[in-house]
């Protein structure tokens, strides 16, 4: 299996070769365009990995868990998964240590452990998201993309909570 990945490679040199273009030329110019796109992004991945932290590390996580406890009762929403709920549109990493918490505490198979990895799955870290690809080329007003992402998140939690809850 491992094999193909060097076909790959070939199969690109031999079709760009092929086709006329100068392949090393190509590759470095391409390298260097992703330098200056990562130099540009970096201060906005760095400005939302220090919020993230901050919100954990503050508890400011537990605090937002606390204030929705009535609304995720009243919509049967299970409280062990509203600390992901709240993480996942912010942070992949800190989204999946949140998972990982659930996981150790209720168990991998059990339907609470069942619901936090189809949340994990089925939604996006919308602002990690927004940050990097509009930030990577400049975009600064980004419209009607946070409210299309939130409420496509808002979907994924809603089916992921309403389908495991139905099948398991």
């Amino acid at each position: 299996m491992s094999i193909i990945i060097p076909f790959i490679i070939l199969f690109i040199l031999t079709y760009g070769y092929a086709r006329g273009v100068t392949v090393y030329d190509a590759f470095i110019e391409g390298a260097r365009e992703g330098m200056d796109i990562t130099l540009k992004i970096f201060p906005y991945i760095v400005a939302m990995l220090l919020a993230v932290g901050m919100l954990r590390a503050s508890g400011g996580l537990s605090l937002i868990a606390f204030i929705m406890k009535p609304i995720t009762f009243a919509l049967k929403i299970p409280e062990e998964i509203l600390p992901l709920i709240i993480m996942k549109p912010l942070s992949g990493s800190g989204s999946l240590g949140v998972l990982a918490d659930i996981l150790k505490t209720s168990g991998p198979d059990s339907l609470i452990g069942i619901i936090a990895s189809t949340i994990m799955s089925s939604t996006e870290t919308i602002f990690y998201t927004i940050t990097v690809y509009f930030g990577s080329i400049g975009i600064k007003n980004i419209r009607h993309t946070l409210w299309a992402a939130i409420i496509a998140d808002i979907a994924g939690i809603i089916a992921a909570i309403a389908i495991c809850s139905r099948m398991f």
